[in-house]
């Protein structure tokens, strides 16, 4: 098996969501945070052979590199082998009760009741924002009129504050707020559901990646 560098790049996103990961036997990876707010799925081109845990996914990745060719991996019994040329290391297999599970089922919104397409200009545009002007809250709003995202402090009334509009409003009134770090994606175009029992859903418009993002129930208003 080789990691292909669309799979290296799917890795390394979901290295910032939770150091450590399960690869399952197939062409699908899953990851979930460790506070469980966060759940990502994604399909992969390369076929991963057997079931096996990594504690670190970033020093599991750094190995990988390494290797300038990218590594033929195989496996032992307490083993991910890396091996190219004359070059071999033995790197060793976590127990998956030392890392955080993804479930292998996806998550179901109870149900929808706000959806839109959010651009990779736009996406780019808040995450951009939200680092410039340190917020650590994301919020999908309307006012009836109009839907907006912004990036803000939402425990900080004199913070500053970034909005972009989204689309016209259907006449509710609404406000789900996020934490920024949970805004892990990877920079595209996404199709968005929102469930105001709590969960919002991102799936990449052209990759096949999509993301499960809890919302912080103390700060939304639905």
């Amino acid at each position: 098996m080789k990691l292909s560098n669309e799979t290296l790049t799917v890795l390394k996103n979901f290295a910032s969501i939770n150091q450590g990961i399960q690869f399952k036997k197939g062409k699908q990876l899953r990851t979930m945070s460790g506070g469980k707010s966060v759940l990502a799925r994604a399909e992969i081109k390369d076929e991963v052979p057997e079931d096996f845990c990594v504690y670190d996914l970033n020093q599991f990745l750094s190995v990988n590199s390494l290797f300038k060719d990218s590594a033929e991996l195989n496996f032992d019994d307490a083993n991910i082998i890396f091996g190219s040329g004359r070059k071999k290391m033995s790197y060793r297999k976590t127990d998956k009760s030392m890392i955080t599970v993804a479930p292998d089922k996806d998550l179901t919104l109870p149900n929808v009741d706000c959806e839109f397409t959010l651009s990779a200009d736009d996406y780019d545009w808040l995450m951009d924002t939200a680092k410039i002007i340190s917020s650590p809250h994301i919020s999908i709003e309307s006012d009836g009129e109009k839907i907006t995202m912004s990036t803000f402090d939402a425990e900080d009334d004199s913070a500053h504050v970034n909005t972009i509009d989204i689309k016209e409003g259907a006449g509710s009134k609404f406000k789900v707020v996020f934490s920024t770090a949970n805004f892990k994606m990877i920079p595209g175009t996404y199709d968005v559901q929102v469930s105001f029992k709590g969960i919002t859903h991102f799936k990449n418009t052209k990759e096949n990646i999509e993301y499960w993002i809890a919302s912080e129930a103390k700060h939304s208003k639905v």
